[in-house]
């Protein structure tokens, strides 16, 4: 009897006939070096920080760094506080300043009243002044046509008549020659009778030479030069 040509197809189909995708079993491909590598890289880094925090432990540098984390909060509440007394000062420092203020509103009020006060009290002063200086203006005004008697006591004849004429040549228009009666006095002299007359009698001693001026009552004209030597 003639057998069957046996082929692939003759068999019954199984796992390893429809494998999974990729390579699995005996068949697997090389895996890549950083997977290969990178337990023994975990395990060095992990050592590496446990002798790193054992030798911080047994040096005492794990302590220091808690002291430093201390003083840095320590710090920190420091610098807080005086953030906050720096505000409070600042605004104590702002009402002082305010009241200052207040205070110096108030005494320039006081300054410009006392200023206007003493304003108003100038300017009555200075009234015054002008009235007292018109008074003086008037009180000294000199008047050459005032009545002026020249009296020669020196016995030099024509002595007073010179005299007048240099008082009518100075523009006084009232003046005449006379001799002496009565008493008279040691040394020349320019009497006047009124306080008006005062200027008017200075001027005639000024214009004469006279150096003395001297008010006398009960004279015969308003002013009255007296020669005597």
């Amino acid at each position: 009897m003639a057998r069957d040509k046996v082929t692939y197809e003759s068999y019954e189909q199984d796992v390893f006939d429809n494998p999974p995708a990729g390579p699995v079993g005996a068949h697997r491909g090389s895996r890549p070096v950083i997977t290969r590598i990178a337990p023994f890289i975990i395990v060095i880094v992990v050592a590496a920080l446990l002798g790193a925090g054992a030798w911080a432990v047994s040096s005492g540098e794990y302590a220091n760094l808690l002291n430093l984390k201390s003083s840095q909060s320590s710090s920190t509440t420091s610098t807080t506080t005086k953030s906050k007394k720096k505000s409070t000062s600042k605004s104590t420092k702002s009402d002082s300043s305010s009241t200052a203020d207040s205070t110096d509103s108030s005494s320039s009020d006081s300054s410009t009243s006392t200023d206007s006060s003493n304003t108003s009290t100038e300017s009555s002063d200075s009234s015054t002044s002008d009235q007292s200086a018109q008074q003086s203006e008037q009180t000294a005004t000199v008047n050459k046509a005032t009545q002026v008697r020249v009296v020669n006591g020196t016995g030099v004849s024509g002595y007073a008549g010179q005299k007048a004429d240099v008082l009518q040549t100075a523009g006084y228009t009232s003046v005449e020659a006379a001799n002496p009666t009565g008493s008279l006095p040691s040394a020349t002299v320019v009497w006047y009778q009124n306080e008006s007359d005062k200027a008017t009698a200075q001027d005639v001693a000024n214009t004469l030479g006279i150096s003395t001026v001297q008010q006398v009552q009960g004279l015969a004209a308003p002013i009255t030069v007296v020669l005597m030597n």
